[in-house]
């Protein structure tokens, strides 16, 4: 079995993402997983990944393809807090 391609790479990252939001609601994971690329990856490999969809097939979760095709009318689930070191401290760790 040969090197993973970066297009691999990136199909696997996607869905693991995916399968951190997979027991939210549907809108919602979508929506998460929109906003964790766009708050994350570079440009670049959005752009890589969205080009590689037709020939990544159903090795690439359902949820993350609606998330690049669409933009997403739900609420991530991810309070902003957790995403945005300028609000530590509302509410950004579950912690006691």
């Amino acid at each position: 079995m040969g090197a993973a391609t970066n297009q691999d790479r990136l199909v696997r990252m996607a869905n693991q993402i995916a399968s951190f939001f997979r027991s939210y609601p549907e809108e919602e994971a979508v929506a998460g997983i929109h906003k964790h690329l766009v708050a994350f990856w570079a440009p670049k490999m959005i752009r890589d990944l969205v080009a590689h969809i037709p020939e990544a097939g159903d090795r690439l979760d359902a949820h993350v393809v609606k998330a690049l095709q669409e933009n997403p009318a739900g609420e991530s689930p991810v309070r902003p807090a957790t995403h945005d070191p300028q609000l530590a401290g509302q509410g950004a760790s579950d912690a006691g």
